[in-house]
């Protein structure tokens, strides 16, 4: 890739039934050099997961691809862009999963009613809903919704465990739950249905998506949400303007 360009950064993930995952990694793979990709894609039997980087075009080609093969809409892509190549090559990984959930066996394509952040403030204002931040717990001391459950947990595989030794199906019989993008909290729904809870629903688009979306003054968000990157956090302010 040329010196001096800018770099549009895509990340996303979809929750898919895929038969012949070794097949989309072979079609990746011929279709793009590390010239043209950098970053990581991970694919399993559940779906796809990455965050990559290119050209406008090229990211515009991927996400086509992917559209095709597993129905990946381009309105659930989070967009970005750097000045400098942001990852150091491309890796296109097959897994197990692209999200572990070592503690229990999930069906990730059946998972709970999204929530549109527009609709968030209204469910938690519903005093039988029961909120829970999927997150592991450094996340949560940065920032969370008002209200919210802690599970305290060190990964993401522990959650199974906290919902097991903590929650009662017929105790808890509206569970909202969120996370920073909305992957952990998709996963973390279809198991509490498979746990046996009634009604499950989960913030579309993770944390992130209520901080562009929602006006700060509305806001039920309180501090910061910790992300994976150089920032390290954002809030309202940083999808201002």
């Amino acid at each position: 890739m040329m010196e001096g360009m800018t770099y549009t950064i895509a990340a996303f993930y979809c929750f898919v039934a895929l038969p012949d995952p070794a097949g989309l990694r072979a079609e990746l793979c011929a279709a793009f050099s590390e010239q043209e990709l950098c970053g990581t894609i991970l694919i399993a039997g559940e779906g796809v997961n990455g965050t990559v980087a290119g050209s406008a075009e090229m990211i515009d080609r991927l996400l086509a691809i992917l559209a095709e093969r597993v129905g990946l809409e381009r309105s659930e892509v989070k967009f970005a862009s750097a000045d400098e190549r942001p990852f150091g090559r491309l890796k296109l990984k097959v897994k197990r999963d692209v999200l572990p959930f070592r503690k229990a066996e999930v069906d990730a394509t059946r998972a709970g009613t999204y929530v549109q952040p527009q609709e968030w403030n209204a469910l938690l204002a519903d005093p039988e809903v029961l909120l829970i931040d999927t997150r592991n717990h450094y996340e949560v001391e940065m920032g969370t919704f008002a209200g919210a459950v802690d599970p305290g947990i060190e990964t993401f595989s522990d959650f199974a465990t906290f919902v097991r030794e903590n929650l009662d199906p017929e105790k808890h019989r509206k569970v909202a739950m969120f996370c920073t993008g909305g992957i952990r909290c998709e996963k973390a729904s279809a198991f509490m249905l498979q746990e046996g809870f009634g009604e499950v629903f989960h913030l579309k688009g993770g944390i992130l998506k209520y901080l562009e979306e929602m006006p700060q003054q509305e806001s039920a968000w309180r501090g910061q949400c910790f992300v994976f990157d150089r920032r390290t956090s954002v809030g309202h302010e940083d999808f201002e303007g």
